[in-house]
């Protein structure tokens, strides 16, 4: 039987809590996990979070605080090598401030993206940050529905009354052009980009689930997969009426999605950061008063 590689540990999985209550995380753990295979091109790495912290008006050392780390050797010998401890914030700079060409650091971007978007801004950009977030995963959906759907016998010129059927089973027998004559969208916009989050989230869910009726029934034939995908709308449909939900025709046209994109891309973030997350590696406590 082959041995199956193990996986690297998660961010999660690396955090450890110092005295003061704070999470923190080994900066030997962090370059391991972030792709550099030399301590000397992640320190620069780290150097460059530490002016960034600074600069963005946040205490590097709240953030930042050299420590060494013990290694076991051959023969058991251990070396003390250098090490930092870094606060969450600290790990969100490094990312920001390393080689985007390496597939980790990439993916470490990506994890912060969200998280810390909506800590640099508004509540109100928040919310844009997910729904943009919620039209992204929607077109991914769409695409995956698109690809069972084409497996299950669909041919791609049908494709539009496919997806029509999930629509009206949704949306009390309306389709796509009915749909935007109700909420009064300019027939040139893709419907699901005048969608809120609410309305994206639903969508989501139906076409989650009609692409999995397609495979887990092993559905094959054009007419049956479009009576499948007609079937789970209306079961959609069905679940919200039951748990009192607005109805997803009665839910005003969104502005289109273009535009929240844009006021997300020009806003300036914030990144002095407030609130627990503030004291860093000394825990969520007041910062001290300066004299």
């Amino acid at each position: 039987m082959t041995n199956l590689p193990a996986q690297p540990p998660s961010f999660q999985e690396l955090r450890q809590t110092n005295a003061y209550g704070a999470d923190y995380w080994s900066a030997r753990d962090l370059q391991l996990l972030l792709g550099y295979s030399q301590w000397r091109r992640f320190e620069d790495a780290i150097r460059r979070a530490m002016t960034s912290c600074e600069q963005s008006g946040n205490p590097s050392d709240y953030h930042f605080a050299g420590a060494g780390k013990p290694i076991v050797g051959g023969k058991g010998a251990v070396q003390v090598v250098a090490d930092y401890h870094l606060s969450r914030f600290a790990c969100y700079l490094i990312a920001q401030n390393g080689d985007p060409r390496k597939p980790a650091i990439a993916r470490a971007q990506k994890y912060f993206a969200v998280q810390t978007r909506r800590q640099e801004l508004s509540e109100e950009h928040a919310a844009d940050v997910e729904r943009l977030e919620m039209r992204k995963h929607a077109s991914e959906e769409f695409k995956n529905l698109s690809g069972a759907a084409r497996a299950a016998g669909v041919a791609d010129r049908r494709f539009g009354v496919f997806h029509d059927a999930g629509y009206k089973g949704m949306y009390d027998g309306r389709g796509v052009d009915a749909i935007k004559a109700t909420k009064r969208i300019d027939q040139r916009d893709a419907l699901m980009d005048r969608m809120n989050a609410t309305e994206l989230a639903a969508n989501q869910f139906r076409m989650t689930q009609a692409r999995d009726k397609l495979a887990r029934e092993g559905i094959r034939g054009e007419q049956r997969a479009i009576e499948a995908h007609h079937s789970v709308g209306r079961e959609v449909r069905a679940a919200i009426a039951k748990i009192g939900g607005t109805m997803p025709e009665d839910i005003p046209a969104d502005e289109h999605i273009k535009l929240v994109e844009q006021r997300v891309r020009t806003a300036l973030p914030k990144l002095a950061i407030e609130g627990p997350e503030a004291g860093g590696l000394l825990g969520p406590r007041d910062r001290p008063q300066e004299d």
